[in-house]
């Protein structure tokens, strides 16, 4: 699997992409959300680096896969590791909102996006309550 600095915004991108791909669907949805929420921008990154982002990660998933082309999604041990490369607690947040937002985004949280989100929550110790009293300071 691809590394990156820790707290970058190519670490931050590819806590997107898992979202993106965790239903095993990319909805066109999302896409137009991360354009109107400005998400490239809040990540620090281009447009052009994003998707080579989410095109790596998609790679990175595929060469795990099993012989039988099985793609295990919600690896609990990549799931970890891509979480662990954020530790700054402002980044941590806004992954967790945009996250939720990219989950929204096709007017439907399936059962795996909530998940991820949930593992995600659990493994930085972030509520919703947290996301909405620290989201409302800016």
């Amino acid at each position: 699997m691809k590394k990156y600095a820790p707290n970058s915004p190519e670490s931050i991108a590819r806590i997107l992409a898992m979202f993106m791909i965790t239903d095993g669907n990319m909805d066109p949805r999302e896409i137009e959300t991360l354009e109107s929420l400005h998400v490239y921008e809040l990540a620090g990154l281009t447009r052009k680096d994003f998707i080579n982002v989410l095109m790596e990660y998609c790679d990175d998933i595929s060469d795990e896969a099993e012989d039988d082309g099985t793609i295990h999604l919600l690896s609990t041990e990549r799931i970890n590791a891509i979480l662990d490369a954020v530790s700054e607690r402002n980044k941590r947040i806004l992954c967790c909102a945009l996250a939720l937002d990219i989950c929204k985004a096709d007017k439907e949280i399936s059962d795996s996006e909530m998940l991820l989100l949930r593992h995600m929550m659990g493994h930085w110790h972030i509520t919703l309550d947290d996301l909405q009293t620290e989201l409302s300071k800016g």
